[in-house]
């Protein structure tokens, strides 16, 4: 007679001899999309040597901090305005790999 597994479980006599696998998710930010990309490429690159299930990267919408200020600092003069913008690009990258590959690829 055999002994009840629960779904999900492993049989008894079958132990797992590799390291756990986790779901790793990467957030990557940057005002450069250049640099940005090459990150994104290099980190997919590594983890399909390794035969790792990878999605991403995923462009997430890009943040704009404007600030909108006078030029003349005492207030004096015509009303004239400098605008000044900041462009924060993220991405995101899921790994389905042990966290010790993970490091190695990340390093």
């Amino acid at each position: 007679m055999t002994s009840y597994v629960p779904p999900g479980k492993k049989e008894a006599g079958l132990e797992d001899a590799g390291a756990q696998v986790h779901r790793i998710r990467i957030t990557l930010t940057s005002r450069n999309v250049k640099n940005l990309e090459k990150v994104c490429a290099d980190l997919k690159k590594g983890a399909t040597d390794k035969k790792l299930n990878v999605s991403g990267p995923v462009r997430l919408p890009t943040k704009k901090l404007r600030i909108t200020t006078r030029k003349a600092p005492s207030g004096e003069g015509t009303n004239t305005w400098d605008k000044f913008e900041m462009r924060i690009h993220k991405r995101l990258i899921d790994l389905h790999a042990p966290s010790d590959v993970v490091k190695q690829i990340t390093s």
